[in-house]
């Protein structure tokens, strides 16, 4: 079972209405709740955790997460309201105001920790859940718990203007977690924040120094690579028509994980010793997904028949 661990929000979509005013849509969604809903998809065996609302918005988010396949038993449930991130598209980039004072996300507590039983080999990390307190320490407490035993990825997914205001303890958590990582993913902007500029590549070497055994770079248009102690790999991105790009990223660190699930490499001696076939197999079923995302609107990661294969 991989356990994802962080946001589930609705993402308010930019949309016309029938008259052709502007106005916007909620969507399931949040960055780590996106990645495990494209782990459902694929065909791995995929759970969330997040404190999630009983408010008509939480209803929207279990429901879809039951519909993809994924194991909804270890949420922590509130009646505190369910935060909302309203989305602009700037030339299909997406952009994100966050509506998150007092939520059940956020709120989130050492005491909502769920227990980390056999069947839970590997645990996702990453997104707006790692900033806010008490959530960011709950997460972190529960990557720190997991980390001597279990598979840990980590995508820091960094979101600049929610961030503001709260950088050196962000960076300085961001920093332990790297340290406990087995996996990293970043995306150019992540490693742009994180190590300021220089070469990409050189900075993503440095990243691995630091603890973890592998570490995927999102380049966009450009691909994707991969970085380990004795192998790199590179694959291009797919031609696609580019709807918008959200859960891009995220629907990439499900391919990641569940091409791991099916070599079975779910753990840590795999991953240390992962030879380039495997990172290519890893960025491979990653990239082909996350093109089947960015080709429609919103955060809609591909069933695994939509790949032309059975899960």
């Amino acid at each position: 079972m991989i356990l994802s661990c962080g946001e589930a929000l609705i993402d308010m979509l930019p949309r016309a209405t029938v008259a052709g005013e502007s106005g916007f849509l909620p969507c399931p969604g949040g960055a780590v709740f996106n990645t495990a809903i494209a782990l459902g998809r694929l065909g791995a065996p995929s759970a969330f955790f997040s404190g999630v609302s009983t408010d008509l918005f939480g209803g929207m988010l279990t429901e879809a997460l039951r519909a993809s396949n994924v194991d909804i038993s270890r949420l922590a449930r509130s009646g505190r309201p369910t935060t909302l991130a309203f989305v602009t598209l700037d030339g299909g980039e997406a952009r994100y105001a966050f509506y998150d004072e007092n939520t059940a996300g956020r709120m989130l507590c050492e005491a909502d920790l769920p227990e980390l039983t056999p069947d839970i080999s590997a645990l996702f990390f990453g997104g707006i859940s790692l900033v806010s307190e008490p959530a960011a320490s709950a997460y972190e407490a529960l990557q720190a718990k997991a980390a001597p035993s279990r598979l840990i990825m980590l995508d820091p997914n960094i979101r600049p203007g929610f961030i503001a205001g709260r950088e050196a303890a962000t960076r300085a958590r961001l920093a332990r977690m790297i340290e406990r990582a087995d996996i990293v993913k970043l995306s150019t902007d992540d490693l742009c924040w994180l190590e300021g500029e220089g070469d990409r590549a050189a900075q993503a070497r440095t990243i691995l120094t630091r603890g973890p055994k592998l570490v995927f770079l999102t380049e966009g248009a450009r691909g994707a690579r991969a970085f380990g102690a004795e192998h790199d790999c590179r694959l291009p991105a797919r031609a696609v028509t580019v709807a918008d790009t959200v859960g891009a990223g995220d629907t990439f660190n499900a391919g990641v994980l569940a091409a791991l699930h099916e070599a079975g490499a779910l753990t840590k001696a795999a991953v240390a010793s992962a030879d380039a076939a495997l990172l290519a197999r890893c960025l491979d079923l990653g990239i082909r997904a996350a093109a089947v995302t960015v080709s429609r609107p919103g955060a809609d990661p591909p069933w695994r028949h939509e790949l032309g294969e059975k899960a």
